[in-house]
């Protein structure tokens, strides 16, 4: 049986880790594409709400997500039940790294000094240097490229 926990710990990390390059690719290729009207108000910030056209993102995620873990425990808890709490785990990052960390849409861990999270900052911020759907940067969330991190470096021993 420990076995068969390691397997299913495997099913979400691996899960986990493949959702960051999906959520790249939907990123680049459907957000900036296709489904811009949905996402161009997160980078234009001309709406009132607090609420974004951009939130609808959340359900192309957390729909299959539930329905992995419902219909796989409706199952017996079959493998695609932890692909589901996989991809809710990143969902639970992607609130936790994007919405309080880089947007701090909850006033929250507003101040840091941390490399990793200075480097995510400044990869972010240089994405939403773009305010149109095309010349965009750094798609990803958790995967940055390295010459953030030069960055964020130089950044950090500023604030010294």
């Amino acid at each position: 049986m420990e076995n068969q926990h390691l397997i299913n710990l495997g099913i979400v990390l691996f899960t986990f880790v493949l959702t960051e390059f999906s959520a790249w690719a939907n990123h680049k290729f459907i957000m900036h594409g296709l489904m811009w009207y949905f996402h161009a108000d997160h980078h234009k910030k001309d709406h009132k709400s607090w609420f974004e056209r951009n939130d609808v993102f959340f359900l192309v995620y957390a729909v299959p997500s539930w329905l992995c873990i419902m219909f796989g425990m409706m199952n017996n808890y079959k493998w695609y039940t932890w692909v589901g709490f996989g991809i809710a785990l990143y969902g639970l990052a992607y609130f936790f790294v994007h919405d309080i960390i880089i947007h701090q849409r909850f006033k929250i861990l507003t101040k840091s000094t941390n490399l990793y999270v200075l480097a995510l900052r400044r990869a972010h911020k240089m994405h939403h240097k773009h305010i149109g759907k095309e010349d965009g940067e750094s798609f990803g969330m958790l995967f940055i490229h390295p010459k953030y991190f030069g960055e964020a470096r130089k950044l950090k021993a500023t604030q010294k």
